[in-house]
């Protein structure tokens, strides 16, 4: 597998040696001007885990520079994003003055970043136990995409992580998820250099993850020995050598690699038994620091071991990880310290290691000639490497939906209808429609569009249940296009986050949505966010929403999703109330994705049923239609002669609630202009552009963001109602309005019907109209 067939054994090693021997020293360097060299305007310590850097910087090298092909991807551990850096500075990849601004401002970001890093990171892994389940969701999109017929960009899929990664929930959720059966060309690459922030990771534990992947389909290759080590072991009496090292706790060997020199063989020969003798041959003519030298060499810092396992993992018939076996820090005065995780070696140390390999510690970032062995290494690499341009996709066209007309309808039901309907009106197009759920497919309305597009699975599975002939089908066919996980949201969001990213990562654009219980939105968080700080695009449906879902209980009844919704990045979050709203909305984010444009959303939706004829019928429908997907419309005006007026911004689920709060709230003499808030994301930022923190956006009114109240109508008192927590839209109900309430829901909430409900929390028609009297009077 290796690529460096151009160069001569001799030159191979040489340019290895090299080419490693630089790369630590620039990761190093890096994390070094960060800390010790640049302006540092508050004298915060910026860090950068050299330690971390140091045990992959064979791993990588051996990954990046003789293993990778062009269509390869890989996600490198977060905190080895120096070393990713370095190679790809010295494959020309990268400029120089790059190097001098790791964690600054507009340079080099903390950990990988898709968006934000300019050398070309696959995958953006700023949490630990992410790039495992991201490359492996990533293979599986591929998959998908390849069984519809789409030639994909990509080839097989790496991910590095680190051992104690392994202790992520993230990591196993992925390894045990259905979905994954049959999963090919990925590779994981486990740093596996026994310890982790805190600590040396206490016994042997990594055998236990070895056999759970192994339980779960995945093929296991070690590179635990160097060749060094292991030419002391294949002596007479090696073999005692190897069972004492296979059989030491960590830090046992830990406490191996920091001893003194002349200590070491006394400690190896202390417990070897009737053994001694046949292992005190074997190392009898190895002096004490050559002794030290071999049991540090495993077979993560070994290139020919780690090439070797890297072909044999990518032959393997399913996914496979490689245990590479390390030394934290190896190379580093710090190597081995139980706390060296976060530690930056001083000025002294930096200089001393610089010496060391004859570079100026002022000037650490040469590039190796191009005319020697490593030169020559290095541009066959980078050849190998270089990625064609991929030209976007044009946009994907969808023609206008219309559901059939229902008296009553609650917008999960309607979300469902819709996805039917695309499918019907843009039969081509809605070929690039994939959904996605977590085991609740069918009670998040994906029931119907199930039935027509059927379950996605790599070979098809025999129909011995006889569901062809049920009302609800689930036929599961290489030609589906539903993509059914396990019980994990976690899973959902990653999938979600590789499925929006299918044309950047593969050259082929895909509409994913997928559907959530929205009280458990909250157990994909991270996932989901780092999926957004990939720049993925996708549609996230959380229904059904709120203690609208009456009868479940406090534990299904979701409450924060709103204020997630308007506070986190690079997504829209919409609440409709009637069924149109959800028509409008679904076409303009189908329609937008499919040209790979704008933000992934979160609809959050309900399974209240509510009247559709109490949507309006206007002459200017398009204009209604903007005003739906800007955030915020009108409902109904006060009567101007009105002696005292509100205005009522309700939320989804409980516009029903404010219209039957009206009557009562007139009959004490007061009138409400009603708006219908189709998105409270939206209508904070028009608001917070409005307060002035975003001049450049206009607004018909400083007091008005949505431009709805004619000019000289006076600010009047504001209640906002939303089935969710008050947070979401307490906003509009503050300064510079003076005087508010926002209503919602601020515990977590218990079984009982909807009234009931919606009393004990002040979202009722009578809590609506107090608050009316009280802020008027």
């Amino acid at each position: 597998m290796s690529s460096a067939t151009g160069l001569a054994a001799p030159d191979l090693a040489v340019a290895r040696d090299s080419v490693t021997d630089r790369v630590l020293m620039l990761a190093t360097a890096m994390v070094h001007w960060a800390n010790n060299v640049r302006p540092n305007v508050d004298g915060s310590k910026v860090g950068g885990h050299q330690a971390s850097c140091a045990s992959s910087v064979h791993i990588l090298c051996a990954l990046m520079l003789e293993t990778l092909t062009a269509s390869d991807r890989i996600a490198i551990k977060p905190h080895a994003s120096p070393v990713f850096h370095a190679i790809q500075y010295l494959l020309g990849n990268l400029d120089e003055e790059y190097l001098t601004r790791f964690r600054a401002s507009g340079g080099l970001q903390s950990y990988p970043s898709r968006t934000k890093d300019p050398d070309g990171v696959d995958f953006s892994t700023g949490s630990v136990g992410l790039p495992g389940p991201a490359a492996a969701f990533a293979a599986l999109t591929r998959d998908y995409l390849e069984s519809k017929g789409l030639e994909t960009t990509t080839g097989r899929i790496f991910a590095h992580i680190g051992d104690a990664e392994l202790d992520e929930g993230t990591i196993w959720e992925a390894v045990a998820d259905p979905s994954l059966e049959g999963l090919s060309r990925c590779v994981w690459v486990v740093d596996t250099n026994r310890q982790s922030l805190d600590r040396v990771i206490p016994g042997i534990r990594i055998q236990r993850f070895q056999t759970m992947l192994e339980v779960n389909g995945w093929t296991v290759v070690l590179a635990k020995y160097g060749g060094r080590l292991a030419e002391l072991m294949a002596l007479p009496g090696g073999h005692v050598l190897r069972q004492r090292m296979d059989a030491m706790s960590n830090e046992q060997y830990q406490a191996l690699l920091v001893a003194p020199h002349g200590e070491l063989r006394e400690r190896l020969l202390a417990d070897a038994g009737p053994a001694r003798f046949d292992f005190a041959r074997c190392i009898a003519d190895v002096d004490d620091d050559d002794l030290a030298d071999r049991i540090a060499n495993l077979g993560g810092h070994d290139m020919d071991t780690l090439i070797g396992a890297y072909r044999t993992a990518s032959l393997a018939p399913g996914p496979a990880a490689v245990f590479a076996y390390t030394v934290k820090g190896w190379g580093l005065q710090t190597a081995a310290d139980p706390f060296n995780h976060a530690a930056v070696l001083t000025p002294e140390q930096f200089e001393t290691l610089a010496a060391r390999r004859g570079i100026d510690p002022q000037r650490p970032w040469g590039r190796l000639p191009n005319d020697s062995p490593a030169g020559r290494y290095l541009a066959e690499a980078a050849e190998r490497l270089r990625r064609p341009d991929i030209p976007p996709e044009p946009p994907i066209q969808f023609n206008e939906v219309h559901l059939p007309s229902l008296r009553r309808s609650s917008t999960q039901d309607a979300f469902g209808r819709v996805l039917t309907e695309f499918d019907r009106a843009s039969p081509q197009s809605s070929q690039r429609i994939v959904t996605a759920s977590a085991d609740v497919a069918l009670s998040t309305s994906l029931g119907t569009w199930i039935n027509n597009v059927a379950v996605w699975s790599r070979a098809g599975r025999e129909d011995v249940l006889n569901l062809q002939e049920r009302p609800l089908k689930w036929l599961e066919r290489p030609d589906g296009r539903h993509i059914e996980l396990g019980l994990s949201e976690s899973n959902l969001m990653s999938l979600l986050g590789q499925l929006g990213v299918a044309e950047s990562m593969s050259g082929r654009r895909l509409i994913p949505i997928g559907t959530v219980y929205d009280p458990f939105v909250s157990r994909g968080l991270d996932t989901l966010l780092n999926a957004l700080q990939s720049g993925a695009r996708f549609i996230l449906a959380a229904t059904p929403s709120g203690i609208s879902l009456s009868s479940e209980g406090g534990a299904h009844q979701g409450v924060i999703t709103p204020s997630l919704g308007v506070a986190i990045p690079s997504l829209t979050y919409y609440e409709p109330t009637f069924a149109k709203e959800v028509e409008w909305i679904m076409l303009d984010a189908v329609r937008r994705i499919g040209a790979g444009a704008g933000e992934a959303m979160l609809i959050r939706l309900s399974n209240k049923r509510v009247d559709q004829t109490l949507f309006p019928d206007v002459a200017d429908e398009d204009a209604l239609r903007q005003a739906v997907l800007a955030g915020c419309w009108r409902y109904r005006n006060a009567a101007p002669d009105a002696a005292a007026a509100i205005d009522i911004y309700a939320v989804g689920a409980m516009l029903p609630e404010a219209l039957d709060a009206l009557p009562l709230i007139q009959a004490d003499g007061i009138d409400a202009n009603i708006f219908v808030a189709s998105s409270p994301d939206l209508l904070y930022r028009r608001t917070h552009a409005a307060s002035g923190a975003n001049p450049s956006v206009p607004v018909a009114w400083p007091d008005d963001p949505i431009g709805a109240i004619p000019e000289g109508d006076p600010s009047r008192p504001v209640i906002t109602v939303i089935d969710g927590h008050p947070a979401a839209m307490a906003f509009m109900a503050s300064a510079p309005r003076g005087r508010g309430r926002a209503l919602g829901v601020e515990s977590f909430g218990q079984s009982g019907a909807r009234p009931d409900l919606y009393r004990e929390h002040g979202i009722d028609a009578q809590s609506i109209y107090q608050a009316a009297v009280e802020l008027v009077e």
